[in-house]
This record gives structure tokens, C-alpha cells and sequence, in this order.
């Protein structure tokens, strides 16, 4: 499972695996709940859980509850891009809770840490340019 972490104040996200001995620990998690950084070696750190999808590329929803995937009808939202005004239509989507067929959890950070993210999750690109040198 991917962890997708954004940071408000400097406008970036890392990307990071979570272990697969620490998966329980994620796994019953509704969209809102808060995420112990020590889950991916971010020790002080607070995530909140913000959405994400599922192996088939599904987005999770906030308010549809549980972790099936169900067909609802939307006006707007996660799941929905709107082409004229008043349209409506069914599209399928994610429960709100993270459960093994979720591929990819996205969270933003709560509170933050001692260390900056930019430090614990190198970039690809930063990984490059040390090689370079």
C-alpha cells in the first residue's frame, strides 16, 4: 500500500510504501482519522487520512460508508467532474474505510515532526542528482 503524504505549508507531497508488518495498523481507518508517523519512520508526526482509491482506480468517498464499492448517483464531488450545471449521474466509487483492496491512502500532515519530510522521503529526483555527484 502506497502512503501519499502532503505538506499545506510548503505545498509537497512524498510518496512512501508502508510496511507490510504495519499494514494492520492502517487497515479500519475511516477518511479523517489520524495516522501515527512512526507507521512509516516519521517518528512525531500526526497524518490525517484525506481519501485515496483502490486497485481498479476508484476514489474513496467521505460519505459513503464502509469499504465496498458501490454505484451512487452525483452532482459534484470526489468521483464526479460536472460538464453543465444541474448534472447528475451514477458513478462508482470507494467506501470511506481502508480496508486491503486499497491501493493507494493519501493523508496530510496534522502535526508535524522534529525533521522535515523533505529529509525522511527523498524524492526520485533528489535520489538522481546524488548519484550524479
Amino acid at each position: 500500500m502506497i502512503l501519499v503524504i502532503s505538506e499545506p505549508t510548503s505545498g509537497k507531497s512524498f510518496q512512501t510504501e508502508v510496511p507490510k508488518d504495519k499494514l494492520s495498523s492502517l487497515l479500519g481507518k475511516k477518511i479523517g482519522d489520524e495516522l501515527d508517523g512512526g507507521l512509516v519512520a516519521a517518528a512525531g508526526y500526526v497524518f490525517k487520512v484525506t481519501g485515496g482509491s483502490d486497485t481498479s482506480g476508484f476514489p474513496m468517498r467521505h460519505d459513503v460508508t464502509g469499504p465496498r464499492r458501490t454505484g451512487v448517483l452525483l452532482s459534484s464531488g470526489t468521483g464526479f467532474i460536472s460538464h453543465s450545471h444541474g448534472q447528475r449521474a451514477k458513478r462508482n466509487v470507494r467506501g470511506n474505510l481502508v480496508s486491503d483492496e486499497i491501493m493507494q491512502v493519501n493523508c496530510m500532515v496534522k502535526t508535524a515532526g522534529t525533521k522535515p519530510l523533505a529529509e525522511l522521503f527523498p524524492t526520485s529526483t533528489a535520489k538522481k542528482e546524488k548519484e550524479k555527484r
